[in-house]
């Protein structure tokens, strides 16, 4: 009878355990929603509406009308090809050469193999900030300033170091018997790369391209740098432009938020859609080798 009693108690203070955890991240997940559920609703209210003092939380009536005046009166749809030409180089770019350089240094002995990875590795310590006039002047010198050339060429290279390190830590853990038998069979290294190695490190490629796109996606620092030019804006930047220039009075909010709303758009979806391959692709990545 104890025992029965005492596995009703502990049953009960499981339930009372789980019941009080669910309503904290209830709670929680409440709390962090808020400011972008904010965001949405303000970017469907009117100019009229959103002047309105106490704010109002719900828009009557639901309108879209900021979203059309940024496609239409403020060009963003140029600036967001402008952002595509940018974010489709680099995806293909980026994970393409990183893994060629990490597919190197993970298969092939050769004489200072640890010196030039440890020299890589420890360029991700070097501040940003200490290359940009550097690197300023010499795409200034190559002529680049006001193209999408900054923003795409040096990422033929691998993108940083962190991106070579992840493939590279992935492909230790791929067995060395599968490239073995290729090349009996006559496989040259760029063959065994192409079609062995490369579709077996797919988890770790889909989380170095989602990251690549939400990096290239938001940035505006980097076009801020180097491009000056009208019309040769990215979204990011465009848009970071316009909250400091033309989106500043109290009747231009809906279209600041809207623009937010926009920019999240994307990289929300990518996360829902491959939320299990990042997973995946950064923890088997940090475990190998």
């Amino acid at each position: 009878m104890r025992a029965m009693d005492k596995n009703k108690a502990q049953k009960v203070r499981r339930a009372v355990g789980l019941t009080l955890m669910y309503l904290f991240m209830t709670l929680l997940a409440v709390i962090l929603l808020f400011p972008y559920m904010f965001m949405l609703l303000r970017s469907l209210m009117l100019d009229s509406q959103v002047m309105l003092y106490p704010v109002e939380l719900w828009p009557e009536p639901f309108s879209f009308t900021a979203y059309v005046t940024l496609f239409t009166a403020n060009n963003y749809f140029g600036y967001f090809l402008q952002t595509a030409k940018v974010v489709v180089f680099n995806l293909i770019a980026i994970p393409l050469s990183a893994s060629f350089v990490a597919y190197g240094f993970s298969k092939y002995r050769f004489r200072g193999k640890r010196f030039f990875f440890s020299l890589m590795m420890a360029t991700m310590m070097l501040p940003g900030v200490v290359v940009q006039i550097p690197l300023y002047v010499l795409f200034n010198d190559f002529g680049w300033l006001d193209s999408l050339l900054p923003l795409t060429i040096p990422n033929l290279f691998g993108g940083g170091a962190i991106y070579v390190f992840l493939i590279r830590q992935y492909m230790i853990g791929i067995p060395k018997e599968l490239e073995e038998a290729a090349k009996i069979d006559g496989a040259n290294p760029l063959v065994r790369y192409f079609s062995i190695t490369l579709p077996l490190c797919m988890p770790v490629l889909t989380f170095i391209m989602v990251t690549v796109f939400n990096a290239n996606w938001s940035d505006f620092y980097t076009p801020l740098l180097y491009l000056s030019k009208e019309g040769t804006e990215t979204l990011a930047y465009a848009i970071f432009k316009d909250s400091l220039y033309k989106f500043v009075t109290p009747d231009k909010a809906n279209l600041k938020m809207a623009a937010g709303v926009f920019m999240s758009v994307f990289p929300a979806v990518l996360f829902l859609v491959f939320q299990k391959q990042l997973i995946e692709g950064i923890s088997t990545s940090a475990l190998k080798g």
